[in-house]
């Protein structure tokens, strides 16, 4: 299944609606460190609710742990810079969707690494700076998952 990834999340309550997120979907959630949070957090857990034994959450100490561990997997970077739709994408149960930190999203080196197979955007309203870290990566996930016809939800669409 897709792999969410958030680099340097410094919002617990991101990171706990992100954990029901990814165990509503089947998806897993990446925590790329430094973390601006410990993941004893109060706010984490209640925004977590009790999702958390059923989220799947891979802690990565930096970037370099989190490359490495992904391997030559597909990787699309979420940043408003970026030209291409995230409805562009024909997804794969593989991909990555990789999410900056909340205060300055991705930074430069980042989006210009050669693991990002594509830098895309949701859409906004003009001056609009950005949407939150956990509503971006739900749109981000559903769309991905839609696109797969829902593999492995009660009721999915078959065929």
């Amino acid at each position: 299944m897709f792999r969410i990834a958030f680099l340097e999340p410094q919002i617990a309550p991101n990171t706990g609606n992100a954990m029901r997120l990814v165990a509503g979907t089947g998806a897993e959630l990446h925590l790329i460190g430094p973390l601006g949070f410990e993941l004893d957090d109060a706010k984490l857990r209640r925004a977590g609710l009790d999702y958390r034994d059923l989220a799947s959450v891979i802690v990565h100490e930096n970037l370099a742990d989190f490359w490495s561990s992904v391997g030559s997997t597909r990787v699309f970077a979420f940043t408003s810079r970026a030209r291409s739709l995230y409805t562009d994408v024909a997804y794969r149960p593989s991909d990555v969707l990789l999410f900056g930190t909340e205060r300055t999203g991705l930074p430069a080196d980042v989006l210009a690494d050669r693991r990002i197979t594509q830098a895309v955007r949701i859409p906004m309203l003009p001056d609009r700076r950005s949407l939150n870290l956990s509503n971006a990566a739900s749109i981000a996930a559903y769309e991905a998952w839609r696109q797969i016809g829902f593999a492995g939800a009660t009721g999915a669409p078959q065929g």
